[in-house]
């Protein structure tokens, strides 16, 4: 996510929609009411992952994997009209005990001023780095060799890494969750790292406080304030205003303490939206209802976001990369279901509208703010 310069240079915005079969294109017009679907690129491919890269814009990278041709990174130069295939793909050089690499779950850019530098999070649990945009990779040994792994183990979703980040204002500061492994912080660019769970039930361990080993869905930290996090976990939707080294749940008022998605807005660390799913078992939508949740107190109170959302009968999933906000000054949110609807606000999640329908299962949604540039 990145911001419009302001709304006098503003041209809309672009969402990139991965899905189960390609990767697809969404442009709005300067208002976010009209949409323009294109695509798909990268066809075929599952895209788990997709996004311009805001050090260089008309760069981009995609997740992509396919069941005959295997896993590859995508890249674009030339603002996602055409996409590329790079050599290399990360993966892990000494298992015996497995693949050593079934899928890229998670593609990061490093900090502002190393633009060449990607982080990449992949199936099974490995956190890797290129510091010559994809052209190679190195294994992040401080996380993967960790000396908490022997706790984590593969998720129902699969065992991987994901939600890695590189916050702004905290230099040589990195973020990674496992799944299932938990939450994890480097301070020192990723030369060693340490658990942040302490607070966090872990429901299924049999120690439910254990340090490391936690199912967690997905980590957000808050662009402008690096010490506020947000998790969703397998059990519970919890906050952090110290870098994740303490956490308060804040699942009371939500019709479900299971879910995936979840992201805030970035001039406000006390906002945070998320979009409840009905338990482990069922796995969609509770009560068959779309709903979007916004809290505006960092989760004390929650608000049901309803307006231009099935309300009968909609039993969908919505997936941990597959919600996101626009950061315009009255912030977009935007979001796309496993029935292969996406759906946009344009108002802080206060009136929705479908703008694509039937497209193929949707694992991710990126959105960018476009400006005179693109």
């Amino acid at each position: 996510m990145t911001r419009s310069a302001g709304a006098g240079g503003r041209k809309g915005v672009e969402l990139l929609v991965g899905t189960q079969k390609g990767l697809f294109r969404l442009v709005s017009d300067p208002g976010r009411q009209k949409w323009t679907l294109t695509g798909p690129a990268i066809a075929g491919y599952e895209i788990l992952h997709a996004w311009r890269d805001p050090r260089r814009p008309g760069n981009g990278f995609a997740a992509a994997t396919h069941t005959i041709w295997g896993t590859h990174i995508y890249r674009t130069t030339d603002g996602a009209r055409s996409w590329q295939s790079l050599s290399t793909v990360p993966c892990h050089r000494d298992r015996e005990d497995g693949p050593s690499l079934r899928s890229i779950w998670f593609l990061a850019p490093g900090p502002a001023g190393q633009p060449d530098t990607l982080y990449a999070g992949i199936d099974p649990a490995g956190l890797f780095v290129t510091h010559d945009s994809g052209d190679s990779w190195q294994p992040v040994d401080g996380l993967n060799r960790h000396p908490t792994r022997n706790t984590w183990e593969p998720a129902r979703g699969g065992f991987c890494v994901h939600s890695i980040t590189c916050p702004e204002g905290a230099p040589g500061r990195i973020y990674a969750a496992v799944s299932a492994g938990g939450a994890y912080r480097s301070d020192d660019g990723g030369d060693s790292w340490y658990p942040i769970n302490s607070g966090v039930r872990a429901e299924n361990l049999p120690d439910v406080r254990a340090e490391s080993g936690h199912n967690i869905h997905r980590l957000l930290v808050h662009p402008t304030n690096p010490d506020r996090l947000f998790r969703q976990c397998y059990n519970g939707v919890y906050r952090s205003d110290d870098g994740g080294l303490n956490w308060t749940e804040i699942t009371a008022g939500l019709p479900s303490d299971f879910g995936y998605a979840l992201v805030s807005e970035p001039d406000d660390a006390d906002s945070v939206y998320v979009l409840p799913i009905d338990s482990n078992h069922m796995r969609t939508t509770p009560e068959g209802r779309l709903r979007v949740y916004r809290s505006g107190d960092g989760g004390r109170n929650w608000t049901a976001l309803t307006r231009g959302l099935p309300q009968d009968h909609a039993y969908v999933t919505v997936l941990r990369e597959a919600m996101d906000v626009d950061g315009l000054p009255e912030c977009g949110v935007y979001f796309g279901t496993s029935s292969g609807h996406v759906f946009a606000s344009p108002d802080r999640g206060a009136n929705w509208q479908c703008i694509a329908s039937f497209l193929p299962r949707i694992l991710s949604v990126k959105a960018r703010a476009l400006d005179e540039h693109d």
